[in-house]
């Protein structure tokens, strides 16, 4: 199975950017499966109906949240009308909306999409650990799902890889997001799973973490907030993750950065060179 994951759209710019090459990326390599992380899509600030209904039409099979997953208020009435919207599993369980969804990819196989929070330098909340593994105990790769991929939105690198050790072998994906910084350490796990910690965003990199750096400076050089955030404007670069799966194992047997445009350098997946027909 052939599965991008593309972290946080950021923006405007960041969600043009993601709408008019997921397409073509969904052509071009045969893509099986494809998740968009969207908690920065509006502004910068949470995701509209609208703006998750553009990312479905454009390919995107899910599309998980974060920290910000509520900042549009409207978001708490419609997530419950859109089952491939995927909100943070350990919320509490009266939080509007899901954790965790099944999904059917474009080669058969059923796909296990989960979001979670982290909790170093982030607020308090239910442990993303134990909300997974309960998950994976009622739903275990091989057999309730054919695939797992967990979009694991946190600030501190050690959890995130505590995380991957803690899921190695029990699910196909870990892949990190929130800190809009694409980390260089992609790799497959001993025991078969794909890890990064950070994907990096879906926005212009000539920013402050895709918002126009002007405020952000501010505040860390006055302390005292002038005005609002507002996200940057200029091209936006794409930013994902591209994952090989054992359609037998569920488990991972390649895994490459995806960056398309703007200021970073431009990579491909390798092993995505030979698209089958």
């Amino acid at each position: 199975m052939r599965f991008l994951f593309l972290g946080d759209l950021v923006g405007r710019s960041g969600r043009k950017a993601v709408v008019d090459q997921l397409p073509g990326l969904r052509r071009d390599f045969n893509l099986d499966f494809v998740v968009v992380n969207g908690e920065n899509a509006a502004g910068g600030f949470g995701i509209t109906e609208q703006i998750f209904n553009d990312l479905i039409d454009a390919g995107a099979d899910a599309v998980t949240l974060g920290n910000h997953a509520f900042d549009q208020r409207d978001t708490l009435v419609y997530i419950n009308r859109h089952d491939q919207l995927i909100r943070p599993i350990n919320f509490p369980k009266e939080t509007p909306g899901k954790g965790a969804g099944i999904f059917r990819a474009k080669n058969g196989a059923d796909v296990l999409v989960m979001n979670a929070l982290g909790r170093v330098f982030m607020q308090d909340i239910d442990c993303p650990f134990r909300a997974i593994d309960n998950e994976l105990t009622a739903c275990p790769m091989g057999e309730g799902a054919d695939a797992v991929f967990v979009d694991f939105h946190a600030e501190a690198t050690s959890e995130k890889q505590s995380l991957g050790v803690f899921l190695d072998g029990r699910v196909s994906c870990v892949a990190g997001t929130h800190t809009h910084s694409p980390t260089a350490d992609h790799r497959v796990l001993p025991g078969g799973t794909a890890y990064m910690s950070d994907v990096g965003m879906c926005g212009n990199y000539n920013s402050v973490l895709g918002m126009k750096s002007g405020e952000p400076v501010n505040r860390f050089v006055t302390r005292i907030p002038r005005e609002r955030f507002e996200p940057s404007l200029g091209e936006a670069t794409v930013s994902g993750l591209a994952v090989e799966i054992d359609d037998a194992t569920g488990l991972a047997t390649d895994v490459a950065p995806l960056r398309i445009g703007g200021v970073l350098s431009e990579t491909m997946p390798a092993f995505w060179a030979d698209v089958p027909d």
